[in-house]
């Protein structure tokens, strides 16, 4: 295995790690629950994915001219805001999660056939900013992209059911049962209050 041949495995790794975690975070969940809001701004579990499939299939794709090869709002002179961050009613949550795999074979099949330092173009980075970018620089875009979301989405599945951690690919939550994670969210809480209360303490 070449250096470059590594560092696309490596790197696939880590995009695979988020998206492992994303999927487990829509598991159990009810039909209403995997798409409701939870934040001021709409951030819901389903939407997420959907998002995040969209960002595969879009990086990996235009940037290279290889085909775009499923339906993208993105490129879609009329499509509304945000129309990539929820699941519509007669959107089964099935053909969303099954996009996105779809989404990690197109992928996948880009990595395995482009040599690491390929030259692309990602033209909504707009004139001068999307040139001459790597597919190493792009896998590394899809990595932190996919890791930030399923951030947002363990917060998101821990106010539904308080369900936390990542299980299957690793967890380093202290074990500890209710009551001890009580008594440390109120430490947490004083602390808080009493950084807020104490004089010429810089409020930003």
């Amino acid at each position: 295995m070449t250096g470059g041949d590594q560092l696309k495995a490596d790197l696939r790794d880590y995009l695979q790690e988020g998206r492992d975690v994303l999927l487990l975070k829509a598991d159990g969940l009810s039909e209403h629950d995997v798409r409701r809001p939870l934040t001021p701004t709409g951030t819901n579990v389903l939407g997420v994915i959907k998002h995040v499939a969209l960002v595969e299939v879009g990086y990996f794709s235009v940037p290279f001219g290889r085909p775009v090869g499923l339906a993208h709002p993105w490129f879609d002179d009329d499509a509304e805001d945000n129309v990539d961050m929820w699941a519509t009613a007669e959107e089964s949550r099935e053909a969303i999660l099954e996009g996105y795999r779809r989404a990690w074979a197109q992928t996948d099949a880009a990595v395995a056939e482009l040599p690491i330092d390929a030259v692309g173009r990602v033209p909504w980075w707009g004139p001068d900013g999307g040139s001459q970018v790597t597919l190493h620089r792009v896998l590394v875009h899809v990595i932190a992209e996919t890791h930030r979301h399923a951030g947002h989405v363990d917060i998101v599945r821990e106010l539904i059911d308080g369900v936390v951690g990542n299980q299957w690919v690793g967890d380093n939550l202290p074990e500890h049962d209710a009551a001890w994670w009580q008594e440390y969210r109120d430490r947490v809480e004083r602390a808080a209050q009493e950084a807020a209360g104490r004089p010429g303490l810089l409020r930003r």
